[in-house]
Order: structure tokens, then sequence, then C-alpha cells
């Protein structure tokens, strides 16, 4: 199955998700939730710094369904960044956070 007819309705595997991030960096668009913008300032965290880890962060949990969506939570060294697809084509950014 290719990758941009991946179900976003259905707990993705870990490395089928990461994959469909690189996709729609590539292809799609990435939005940001209120909370997400509140929750990156308080870290001070810029879009770029939460582009970077979708770039090149892993996704090592599976997705936890929340609020009827699933949520991937995708990770470098030094951020964790919470994603939900809404589509193979937009990824939205639930949350975001500076490890401490």
């Amino acid at each position: 199955m290719a990758i941009e007819d991946a179900d976003t309705s259905k707990q993705l595997p870990q490395v089928q998700a990461r994959k469909l991030l690189s996709y729609v960096l590539a292809n799609g668009e990435v939005a940001f939730s209120a909370h997400a913008r509140r929750e990156m300032a308080k870290d001070s965290m810029a879009e770029q710094d939460v582009i970077n880890v979708l770039r090149a962060g892993q996704v090592h949990e599976p997705g936890e369904l929340v609020h009827e969506s699933w949520r991937y939570r995708c990770h470098t060294n030094l951020f964790c960044v919470v994603v939900a697809f809404d589509s193979v084509a937009l990824v939205i950014v639930v949350t975001g956070w500076r490890k401490k």
C-alpha cells in the first residue's frame, strides 16, 4: 500500500506514521492548534523547531486514540511534538514541549 493511501482514521504503525509525516511535509500542510501554540510559547519553541522535529524525529510509541483522533509523539533529543493526521495531506500539531 502506498503511503498516500494510508487510512488516518485507524491507528498507524509507528513506521508508517513516520513515513506519513515525511510525506505530508513534502506534499501537504502542517497546521497548529491553539493549544500547541500556547504550549510552544511556554517552552520558547518556534514553528521551525516543530518542523525540524517532524522532519528528523522518531515515532517510538504506538498512536493513542484521544478525542476520536489518533495522536503520535515525534521525538528528538530536545523536543517532543504530538500530531494528529487530519488526512494524508494535513497534519495538525496538537502540542509540543522542550524536554527538560
